[in-house]
């Protein structure tokens, strides 16, 4: 399988599944048939990862071509992204606490053993082989693979979540950590996903003997409480000169770039970040920029990653398109502290009407679908 660094290329990706698979997306979507046949998902993920292409763009093709209640599962497993990004913009302290606990995990040699894919479990250790080669993984298949991480395996889920973060090229702050916060019974307390023999048998289309899972513990405990907080919009009354781009929302169609003496395309390097990306999953997201850069005009830039810190205490007041909570908004916030910068945040209506929503579970989200797509236009 093959993922792309254009728009263009994923657009044509979004057209070939919506003219050919979606209609058997319900009934087949929880089936992995390997990584060299999935016409039953869209894969998208990793150009909607790096906005080559939104949500909001997506649910508007398939509208124009489906009605609705055609296609409704696929519309909720789209805006399910929606939904935990604006869970984690509400609950920051979600995303510091966790790589704060990644500090204070030692790596043991169980942790070893399963991110090398050598445990006794045949079917974990593919699918790590899998994360590595293709830097992709079915979802049901990371339902599964995160349960036996923290239930069978008895490994922290944390570790997991960085290990997802390093290899796939749909690395998401949000929906990687509360997807894996959601299968060990944090998210939704007291509920959990234990992953079972039966089920991976079923819709694996690889047949593994033998094995053998913890099917009956108790979901995980952590009686930190999260309240929520204001929606973090950082404004200032004057127009700026420059544009500050980071690579998880390259979609510039809706911007009046023009208005704009130079826009900066920023990709920081694992210096910077607190989850180390693996060198396959860094040159992706670089290939995407650059893919970018050369269909714009030339007042565009790719900073190199020795210069991010000293061009942005040069420029000392900018636009940022809006980062959202992980990586690139925590390397923000702490130059913005240090070199006392006045930043000014470019927001997405959508964004910010959807995330008002995620104020409680996914079922209240899920109900207000209807009366997104219709504010919007979506429909």
């Amino acid at each position: 399988m093959k993922f792309y660094t254009s728009r263009e290329k994923a657009l044509e990706a979004l057209d070939n599944f919506i003219n050919k698979d979606i209609v058997n997306y319900s009934s087949k979507r929880n089936y992995d048939f390997g990584p060299m046949n999935r016409k039953n998902v869209s894969c998208l993920s990793p150009y909607i990862s790096h906005r080559l292409i939104n949500e909001y763009e997506i649910s508007k093709k398939v509208l124009s071509k489906h009605p609705y209640q055609k296609v409704e599962k696929y519309i909720q497993e789209i805006y399910w992204r929606v939904y935990w990004k604006g869970w984690l913009e509400l609950r920051p302290k979600v995303w510091t606490d966790f790589i704060e606990d990644l500090n204070t995990i030692d790596e043991s040699e169980s942790y070893h053993l399963a991110i090398n894919g050598q445990t006794k479990i045949e079917c974990f250790n593919d699918w790590v082989k899998e994360i590595k080669e293709y830097n992709y993984l079915h979802n049901h298949a990371r339902m599964w693979f995160a349960s036996i991480w923290i239930f069978t395996l008895g490994l922290p889920w944390q570790k997991g979540a960085e290990f997802f973060m390093k290899y796939l090229f749909d690395g998401d702050a949000a929906s990687n950590t509360l997807s894996w916060r959601w299968v060990g019974g944090l998210q939704t307390k007291g509920k959990h996903y234990l992953a079972q023999t039966w089920n991976i048998s079923k819709f694996l289309n690889k047949q593994y003997k033998n094995i053998k899972l913890n099917e009956n513990t108790l979901p995980l405990i952590d009686n930190r409480e999260y309240k929520i907080s204001p929606l973090e919009r950082q404004k200032n009354n004057s127009k700026n000169n420059y544009l500050i781009v980071f690579e998880n929302d390259l979609s510039l169609e809706r911007l009046k770039i023009k208005d704009y003496k130079k826009i900066y395309f920023i990709l920081l390097d694992n210096s910077h970040r607190s989850l180390k990306l693996d060198i396959k999953v860094l040159n992706y997201k670089k290939s995407i920029m650059k893919n970018k850069l050369n269909k714009i005009n030339d007042n565009f830039e790719l900073i190199n990653e020795n210069k991010i810190e000293q061009l942005l205490e040069n420029l000392k007041t900018f636009d940022v398109v809006y980062p959202s909570i992980g990586e690139n908004m925590s390397f923000l916030k702490k130059i913005v502290k240090e070199k006392k910068l006045i930043i000014s945040f470019i927001t997405r209506d959508e964004d910010i009407f959807c995330w008002n929503f995620s104020n409680k579970g996914y079922f209240n989200f899920k109900s207000n679908i209807p009366k997104i797509l219709a504010k919007f236009q979506l429909n």
